[in-house]
């Protein structure tokens, strides 16, 4: 799925309100994605499509107090849940653009991305500015609370292979802007595709 600036904009401005509290179980998940990324004290890292930031409590406590944690959304509704939420204390919030991004190139050592591929309207080219901002060597995942097979179901359609997550279309994808593929897990609890931004 595919959907441009004012789609998405749209389809979170009217969810945003009540999107923690449809998806409570969700920290867990988070979490155990945020700790695969492998960052270490003082590090610097994006959540791209943060959202209402769910992963910034994690990510903060990953590169703890001298790390730079950023989370960037595009919908100014999620971004001003994430702070009624209080998650402004474990991050800086950017209205933000991931096709355009206001950071320094290189200047992060990883990307978090939870549930962001399927938004982006140009997902080459998107992939491409994250690994803009990313040193070499730094990481990237991809992560969905839930397997692709489970996220079909519930939204009422099949899985397609034409999706963007299901490996053989997602290698080749990582791999054309910048980053090598180094894990890919698609199962009933999550979706977790680990990439490294290559030199």
């Amino acid at each position: 799925m595919s959907d441009d600036r004012t789609h998405v904009q749209e389809f979170f401005s009217a969810r945003a309100a009540d999107w923690d509290s449809r998806f409570p179980d969700d920290g867990p998940a988070y979490a155990a994605a945020v700790a695969e990324l492998g960052l270490h004290e003082g590090d610097r890292v994006l959540d791209a499509g943060c959202g209402t930031g769910r992963a910034l409590p994690p990510l903060r406590a990953a590169v703890g107090p001298s790390g730079v944690v950023v989370g960037a959304d595009l919908t100014p509704a999620m971004l001003a849940a994430a702070v009624r939420a209080g998650r402004d204390r474990d991050g800086r919030l950017l209205l933000a653009d991931v096709a355009a991004l206001p950071l320094r190139s290189r200047s992060l050592d990883a990307v978090f991305g939870a549930g962001l591929i399927s938004h982006l309207p140009d997902p080459a080219e998107n992939l491409r500015e994250l690994a803009r901002v990313v040193r070499p060597g730094g990481v990237l995942a991809l992560f969905h609370p839930i397997g692709r097979a489970a996220l079909a179901a519930r939204q009422g359609r099949r899985i397609s292979e034409e999706d963007l997550r299901a490996e053989p279309n997602l290698r080749p994808l990582l791999a054309g802007s910048g980053w090598r593929m180094t894990s890919y897990a698609d199962e009933e609890a999550r979706f977790l595709a680990l990439a490294v931004r290559e030199g």
